[in-house]
């Protein structure tokens, strides 16, 4: 890794630990993924969820919410599963998750702030949910054995990633053959440059390090995904957009068609 993306990783993972300090503190998550607080911010945070979601989750769980969607609500999780969420933060997707999958799964956090894994952790005793385990490490080299869940979701932060190839790979070998992923992020349009989009917002921000639509589809294809679609849910900056990404891990090895084409983006004019 280049000096350039470690330096840049680390910019990500400092600012995320300030975010964490302030929630532990009893503040909100300032600056992170939008602007103002995670409560009021209408495109970032825990505005994305439903009321009766947030209700049952500890109040730093919801404060510490720097997402730019609810992949929990769009994975279809069922009962027994187990699933993994990347960039797990404060812990509330993992927390929605254990209770969507009960007793007999499991929910998966991953995390590279020290900050966030001890704020998640304090969350879950919180919230009294017990099929939860958070573990330090990298989305570019998740800390899990290969083919041992069903479900990945992350919620706005592989655009933060230094390396969104090796995330993508690293997705489908956790996954089990025929697992699925459910991901929010933001995604640019195709023809925004990425000097453009660098223009829109910063790299922390979540706005300079999306990829567009056909960036990120082809990534996913190129991972071994099939039946990929991104749809995009609500604008965040000027040609950019929050969208929820699916895609599944075949049983078989695909083919060079078998990812079926993106839908591009319609809510920005």
């Amino acid at each position: 890794m280049t000096d350039q993306r470690n330096e840049l990783r680390e910019t990500v993972r400092a600012r995320y630990a300030q975010a964490a300090t302030a929630v532990a503190d009893g503040g909100v998550a300032n600056d992170c993924c939008g602007s103002g607080s995670v409560e009021v911010d209408a495109n970032f945070g825990a505005s994305r969820y439903a009321a009766a979601d947030r209700d049952r989750l500890p109040i730093a769980a919801i404060a510490a919410s720097l997402g730019c969607g609810n992949p929990t609500a769009v994975a279809e999780l069922r009962e027994g599963e187990r699933v993994l969420d990347l960039g797990s933060g404060g812990g509330i997707d993992v927390l929605l998750s254990a209770r969507r999958v009960g007793p007999t799964g499991k929910a998966y956090g991953v995390d590279m702030t020290e900050e966030m894994l001890a704020l998640a952790r304090e969350n879950a005793a919180k919230a009294d949910v017990a099929n939860v385990e958070f573990r330090k490490g990298t989305i570019e080299a998740i800390p899990l054995p290969a083919n041992s869940v069903d479900v990945v979701i992350s919620n706005c932060v592989i655009n933060l990633s230094v390396d969104k190839p090796a995330v993508f790979a690293e997705m489908a070998r956790v996954l089990v053959p025929g697992g699925r992923i459910g991901i929010a992020d933001v995604v640019a349009e195709d023809d925004l440059s990425v000097r453009q989009r660098a223009e829109r917002g910063d790299y922390v921000g979540c706005i300079a390090g999306a990829l567009s639509f056909a960036e990120y589809r082809t990534g996913l294809a190129a991972a071994g995904f099939t039946d990929i679609e991104i749809t995009p849910t609500h604008c965040v900056a000027d040609g950019m957009h929050s969208a929820i990404v699916k895609a599944v891990k075949p049983v078989r090895q695909p083919t060079e068609d078998s990812a079926a084409p993106c839908c591009g983006p319609s809510c920005c004019s």
